[in-house]
C-alpha cells in the first residue's frame, strides 16, 4: 500500500536498551547515515559504569539520543519524540524524560513476566493503561530477527543478538536514511566472520521491508538537508576532534607529538584514535599508571616534542606534582582533563564541570598554569590547537578541561582548510646567549617571558633542570629567597601575559541588561534557550569564555556593562566564585550536578525569571 510520508523540521530518538542491546552502536550508526545526508545534528550517549551490569535491570540501562533537523541546532534535545525501548528496564528508565504524544516502539518480546518483575512492573505496560498518554508501537523484534534469520547457519543466541540491526532499518525506513553505508560497515565489521556479517546484513534489511510492509506504522517522515556553509563535511566526537587537533598542532609545530596516557573513562578515546595516526609521528604510550603517563609526556618535552598526557579528574590528581614540576621547568606539555562526575570515582560515564578549580589551583606553590576549555565537539579541535600555541610560545604546561558531554558527543564538522591553521613552529635555541659564550636557560624573551628550549645534547647548552628553585639566568640551584620571590613573581607574570582573544558578546538588541555567561559545554544549551527566550520577545546578551586563565583583558568590562549577570554550570559555582573575587561582580549562579548537560528548556525559565525580576 503507498504511504504517507510526513515532512517534519526536527526530532529527536532515543535508542535504549540493556548494555548487551548495542545501543551505542545502533546509535553510531544512526547518527552517520544522518550526518551523510546532510541533516544538523546533536548526540548524547548515556550509558552505565559497569562493563556489564546485570541483564534486564535498570542500572544496566545504556542509551543514546540523536537530535537531527533540517536547520542549525545546538543540543541533542531536551526530550526525545521516539523512544526505542529494547526491555521493559529500557521503558521504565526513560518513560520519565517523554511527552506526551511521543512515540514508543517497545521490543515487546522482552516484557515477560521476569523481565517486567526486575524492575518492579507487576503486569505488562504494555497490556495495561498505563501508556495511555504515548503512542506505543509493540513490535516483536526478538522474534521478527530470529525468523528472519532462520536460513542462516548461526546459533539462536547470535540470531537474537542481531534485533538491534533488525530496529536499526526500521529506524531507517521510518525516517528516510540513506543504507548503503551502513550496510558496508556490518560487512567491514564483520569481515573475518562472513556468516555473521551476512546475517546482520539481512536482520538491518528485514527492519526495513517491516517498515515498508506492515500496516503498524502508516506514515513515515522526512526531514530535508540542512542548510549548512559551503565546505567538507564531517561528523565527528569531541575526543576525536581533539585527537584530530592535537596532530594537527603537532604538524603546525614540526614537532613529533608524543602522548604518556593511562587508559580512564572518558578520555581513552584520544590515546585509541591517536594511536592510528604513526604516518604523522605520532608515538603513543600506554603507560603502568597516571604518573608514568605525565612523566614521559615531560621527558619527552624536555626532549623536544611536544608532550601530552590525557585523563579525567582523579587522574589529573595523581599527576598534580609532575604538572608542578613542569611549572618550575618551564616546559610545555599539554594536560587534557575529560572531566566526569566526582569526587573520587564517583559516576565515571557521566559528565560535570568540577575540575576547575582543580586545574588553577591543584598543586602545591605558587604553580600557575594557563586554563582553556572546548564549547562544542567540534571545537575541541581548535582548543587543541590553541592549547598547543600556548604551551609552546610560553614554555609552560596547558590545561585543556574537555568533559564527558563533549567527548562522547559528536556534531557535524566543517573540515578547515590547512591554510587556515596557525603556524607555531618553535626556533630551539642552539646558540650561546650570554656575552660571554656561557648558556643561561632561564634568561627570558623579553616578550613573551619564556625562557629558552634547547634539545639536550646541542653542543655548549647544557643546563641543569629539576624540582629545586633555581636561580634567574643561570638555573643554577639557588635557596636565597629573594630569587624565589623574583622566580615565583617572573611565572606568574608569564602566565598572567598570555595574548588571548577579547571575550565576545553576542547582544543583538544592543540594549540587554542581563547577560548568561558560560564555559565549556554550557554553550549549546545556553545558546538555545537564549534562542526562545529572544523568540518570545526578551532582550539577553551571550558571552562564552574559552580562556579561563589569563581571563580576556576585556571581561572585567563587559561584565560591569550588564545589569545582571548569569552563570550557569554543572558544577557547584566554581567560575561565579573566582569572577566575583576578582571583579566584585553579583555572578547570579544556577548550578545543577546531575551528571548530565542542561536542558535548555530548564535554563530558558530561569533566563527569563532574571529578566522579569529587573
Amino acid at each position: 500500500m503507498t504511504k504517507q510520508v510526513q515532512q517534519l523540521d526536527r526530532v529527536i530518538i532515543r535508542f535504549a536498551g540493556d548494555s548487551g542491546d548495542g545501543m551505542q552502536l545502533t546509535g553510531d550508526r544512526f547518527t552517520a547515515e544522518t550526518a551523510e545526508f546532510g541533516n544538523d545534528l546533536s548526540t548524547l550517549p548515556n550509558f552505565p559504569a559497569e562493563i556489564r551490569a546485570p541483564a534486564g535491570t535498570l542500572p544496566g540501562v545504556s542509551s543514546f539520543q540523536l537530535h537531527f533537523a533540517d536547520h542549525d541546532i545546538l543540543t541533542p534535545g531536551d526530550a526525545p519524540n521516539v523512544l526505542v525501548a529494547m526491555n521493559p528496564a529500557a521503558l521504565k528508565a526513560n518513560l520519565s524524560d517523554l511527552p506526551r504524544g511521543a512515540d514508543i516502539i517497545a521490543n515487546s518480546d522482552e516484557f515477560t513476566k521476569r523481565n517486567l518483575a526486575k524492575v518492579g512492573y507487576t503486569e505488562s505496560p504494555l497490556d495495561d493503561e498505563s501508556l495511555s498518554e504515548w503512542r506505543v508501537h509493540s513490535v516483536p523484534l526478538t522474534s521478527l530477527t530470529v525468523k528472519a534469520l532462520e536460513d542462516f547457519d548461526i546459533s539462536k543466541k547470535d540470531a537474537e543478538r542481531a534485533k538491534n540491526m533488525f530496529a536499526l532499518g526500521l529506524l531507517s525506513w521510518l525516517y528516510h536514511r540513506p543504507v548503503e553505508a551502513t550496510i558496508r560497515f556490518i560487512e567491514s565489521k564483520f569481515a573475518k566472520k562472513p556468516d555473521i556479517a551476512k546475517s546482520n546484513v539481512a536482520a538491518f534489511n528485514a527492519g526495513w521491508n517491516y517498515g515498508e510492509t506492515t500496516e503498524a506504522f502508516s506514515v513515515s517522515y522526512e526531514i530535508k538537508p540542512a542548510k549548512l556553509a559551503p565546505g567538507i563535511y564531517r561528523n565527528i566526537s569531541g575526543n576525536q576532534a581533539l585527537a584530530y587537533g592535537l596532530i594537527a598542532a603537532s604538524v603546525q609545530a614540526k614537532l613529533p607529538l608524543f602522548l604518556g596516557s593511562y587508559p580512564i573513562t572518558p578520555a581513552s578515546d584520544i590515546l585509541h584514535e591517536l594511536s592510528k595516526h604513526k604516518r604523522f609521528g605520532i608515538r603513543t604510550f600506554q603507560a603502568e599508571d597516571e604518573i608514568a603517563g605525565v612523566g614521559a609526556a615531560l621527558g619527552a618535552s624536555f626532549g623536544g616534542a611536544l608532550g601530552v598526557t590525557t585523563t579525567s579528574g582523579p587522574g589529573v590528581a595523581l599527576k598534580a606534582e609532575t604538572v608542578g614540576l613542569a611549572v618550575t621547568t618551564e616546559l610545555p606539555l599539554i594536560v587534557v582533563d575529560v572531566q566526569r562526575a566526582g569526587p573520587s570515582t564517583g559516576m565515571p560515564t557521566k559528565t560535570e564541570q568540577t575540575d576547575l578549580l582543580m586545574a588553577l589551583y591543584g598543586r602545591n606553590g605558587e604553580s600557575p598554569i594557563p586554563v582553556v576549555a572546548p564549547a562544542t565537539p567540534s571545537d575541541c579541535f581548535a582548543i587543541a590547537v590553541e592549547a598547543a600555541r600556548i604551551a609552546l610560545k610560553y614554555r609552560t604546561p596547558v590545561m585543556l578541561l574537555s568533559d564527558g558531554y563533549l567527548a562522547n558527543g559528536s556534531e557535524p564538522w566543517k573540515l578547515p582548510e590547512i591554510d587556515d591553521l596557525p603556524d607555531i613552529s618553535v626556533d630551539f635555541t642552539t646558540e650561546s646567549n650570554s656575552d660571554d659564550g656561557t648558556f643561561l636557560p632561564f634568561k627570558r624573551d623579553a616578550e613573551t617571558l619564556a625562557r629558552p628550549w634547547a634539545v639536550p645534547g646541542t653542543p655548549g647548552l647544557e643546563h641543569r633542570i629539576g624540582g629545586i628553585e633555581k636561580a634567574d639566568g643561570t638555573g643554577n640551584i639557588s635557596y636565597d629567597p629573594n630569587n624565589h620571590d623574583l622566580m615565583v613573581r617572573l611565572r606568574q607574570a608569564k602566565i598572567d601575559g598570555i595574548d588571548v582573544p577579547d571575550l565576545e558578546v553576542d547582544d543583538p538588541s544592543g540594549s540587554a541588561r542581563v547577560l548568561v555567561l558560560g564555559w565549556g559545554s554550557t554553550y549549546g544549551p545556553i545558546a538555545a534557550a537564549l534562542r526562545r527566550v529572544r523568540k518570545a520577545g526578551g532582550q539577553v546578551a551571550q558571552a562564552h569564555l574559552r580562556h579561563l586563565n589569563p581571563f580576556p583583558k576585556n571581561i572585567g568590562e563587559v561584565l560591569k556593562s550588564y545589569d545582571k549577570v548569569l552563570l550557569p554550570e554543572i558544577n557547584l559555582g566554581q567560575l561565579a566564585l573566582l569572577l566575583r573575587a576578582k571583579f566584585l561582580v553579583d555572578i547570579i549562579s544556577y548550578n545543577r550536578v546531575r551528571g548530565l548537560p542542561f536542558k535548555a528548556e530548564e535554563l530558558a525559565g530561569v533566563i527569563q525569571d532574571v529578566i522579569d525580576s529587573e
